[in-house]
């Protein structure tokens, strides 16, 4: 495949996971300014305590969406490191969103209905970055290359497979099985 050819899939494979992190976050989203809501509504919470509350609700059903939708053919070795990792990830997400709502509500007295979610919807904008680009890099890791092919794009139930730059790998020196101990 020339290299037009797999830039041109490496990008359509992008562009399928952009989308499928877009479906999940927009639900996420709804959960979390609807639960935010709910609790300004119906409780005595703070604002930025309720929101807090709100965030870690979406954020547990993200994970699902994106362990079992966005990224369900990426590595799923380490389910004790992708949890941990998408947690810390997760909160430093929180910190960024609820920080812009937290500026709003307390630095500047902008505390309205209206207001609170603007600023909640603009910080969840601004941390649906760092997420996007936090999940993808360390959280669900994509599976090594076997052979010179890398998976790269999901098509119709099977994954597209392209050539892939071979990389030196330094290799270990096994036993032979006879000298391994039962």
């Amino acid at each position: 495949m020339s290299e037009r050819g797999v830039l041109r899939t490496r990008l359509d494979a992008l562009a399928r996971e952009v989308a499928k992190f877009g479906v999940v976050g927009a639900m996420g989203l709804l959960v979390n300014v609807g639960v935010s809501n709910l609790l300004w509504h119906t409780t005595d919470l703070q604002v930025v305590r309720a929101s807090l509350l709100a965030t870690f609700v979406a954020i547990l059903f993200n994970y699902v969406g994106f362990r079992y939708w966005t990224y369900r053919d990426r590595d799923k070795t380490g389910r004790t490191r992708e949890l941990t990792l998408f947690l810390l990830f997760s909160a430093v997400g929180a910190a960024i969103e609820n920080g812009v709502l937290y500026t709003a509500t307390y630095g500047f007295g902008w505390n309205g209905p209206v207001q609170s979610n603007v600023f909640k919807i603009l910080g969840i904008g601004i941390a649906t970055l760092f997420r996007f680009w936090s999940y993808r890099s360390w959280v669900f890791k994509a599976l090594p290359a076997k052979d010179g092919v890398g998976v790269v794009a999901q098509g119709r139930g099977a994954a597209e497979q392209v050539p892939v730059e071979r990389v030196p790998v330094e290799r270990v020196p096994v036993e032979p099985a006879e000298s391994v101990r039962r």
